[in-house]
């Protein structure tokens, strides 16, 4: 009876990050792969698969290019392959529709033999070096056991609506991840606030636009001081998406870390300049042809709480913070946009005495991404955003990564991992210049 298989590495979770580490360990002579994941297909956001809405990093944030411009798992070859090479080239734009990246990441999975979906993990177990990945098959029940060497944790952020607002559990309340499966109830309210900023909210917003023409009262409100932009057009300012950001970060203190990025959220947070632009052109035009608009946008004011009114709508409750006052707002339907925040799995809870930890107990990530005593083992992506910084969500950076862990597991370079780019220097010399 032949021995059962041990993977060398194990990924669980296939978003973009785990399924370009497929990709990339792939061709890999020697190294055996498996990545799993519970859906029953690779689905990227289809809440949010409006027509226009784009990718908001160029297209060679693909899956691989960073790492291996010559991967036939690139999105250039996925346009070769399908016959939209040229229509690509004749669009003249750097930034690829989001339903196209969707369709590109699906082409990569279906020529991929290591990925299997339909498998949810459920528990994972470590003895004698060796991890036990236990994984049922969603649609029939069947449970397998696997072997592996390595960990690579993928499972990604999920939507995240504040507690408060969660334990109202008002009706006619969603997250923007949900918008499309939900835009046919969404239309039909007489009024709609969207509560936060960011990219989703801004896209939503131009969407029901044309709804206030039918009689919508839409609401956009936020706590930031502005709507602003993603600060993505300053060259300079982009060689902070780089590894030479990634190490200066690393090194920083915990305090300064944190205080960095509540000041960089301009950095990854942002409005695409030309939506915000778009957005003010629409409501404009809107004005000009009706002589007003039915939308509300306010800045400065944080959500407080919420409650159903005596007509069965909900009543929010903001605060204002520069006047430090309160007030209410009646709306039919609430979209938040909140964002989405890391959720430690379940399924660590048997190997906990291998994960290394901050004092505040979230994961203490080493610098090539693990997060195990020994710093070998357990590799996270998109779970370190404390430790290595705003970049770490960025889909730009995401072949670094799996190129620094596949070198990392390998022990030697399979991957080029480009060093010191960038013309500015982040941290302080040691030397000190003399006068000639």
């Amino acid at each position: 009876m032949n021995p059962q298989q041990v993977y060398d590495i194990i990924g669980i979770g296939i978003g973009p990050f785990n399924l370009g580490l497929a990709a990339l360990s792939a061709p890999v002579e020697g190294l055996n792969t498996l990545f799993l994941d519970q859906s029953v297909s690779f689905d990227w956001h289809p809440g949010l698969m409006l027509d226009d809405a784009t990718l908001q990093v160029p297209f060679m944030a693909d899956l691989v290019t960073m790492a291996d411009p010559t991967s036939p798992y690139s999105l250039l070859n996925y346009l070769k392959q399908n016959n939209r090479i040229y229509k690509f080239y004749i669009r003249e734009s750097f930034f690829v529709y989001r339903r196209e990246y969707n369709l590109y990441c699906q082409w990569v999975a279906e020529q991929l033999d290591n990925c299997r979906f339909g498998q949810k993990v459920v528990q994972i177990d470590y003895e004698g070096g060796i991890y036990q990945v236990t994984s049922e098959d969603t649609r029939s029940g069947a449970t397998s056991f696997l072997l592996c060497r390595k960990l690579v944790l993928g499972t990604g952020t999920q939507p995240y609506i504040p507690e408060a607002i969660r334990k109202a559990r008002p009706d006619r309340l969603i997250h923007t991840a949900d918008y499309l499966h939900r835009k046919t109830e969404v239309v039909q309210q007489q009024s709609v606030t969207i509560v936060g900023s960011g990219q989703s909210a801004a896209e939503i917003f131009r969407d029901l636009l044309p709804e206030t023409r039918k009689g919508l009262q839409l609401n956009w409100i936020t706590r930031s001081g502005r709507f602003f932009p993603l600060e993505n057009h300053a060259k300079l300012t982009l060689e902070m998406t780089s590894p030479d950001y990634v190490d200066y970060f690393y090194t920083l203190s915990e305090a300064v870390k944190k205080n960095l990025l509540t000041t960089q959220q301009s950095l990854y947070k942002g409005i695409n300049y030309d939506l915000i632009n778009d957005i003010y052109n629409s409501m404009y035009a809107i004005e000009l042809a009706d002589g007003s608009v039915n939308a509300s946008l306010r800045c400065n004011s944080s959500l407080q709480a919420i409650r159903t009114g005596d007509n069965g709508q909900h009543v929010l409750t903001f605060h204002q913070e520069e006047q430090d006052l309160s007030f209410e707002l009646p709306t039919q339907y609430v979209i938040m946009a909140t964002g989405y925040k890391y959720r430690e799995p379940g399924f660590l809870r048997n190997i906990q005495d291998r994960i290394q930890r901050n004092p505040d107990g979230s994961f203490a990530v080493h610098r090539n991404y693990s997060i195990d005593q020994d710093a070998s083992d357990i590799y996270v992506q998109n779970a370190e955003l404390h430790t290595h910084g705003f970049v770490s969500p960025d889909l730009g950076m995401g072949a670094y990564r799996n190129a620094f862990i596949l070198n990392d597991v390998l022990g030697k370079e399979v991957y080029r991992v480009e060093q010191k780019i960038a013309f500015q220097q982040f941290e302080a010399t040691t030397a000190i210049l003399q006068p000639a």
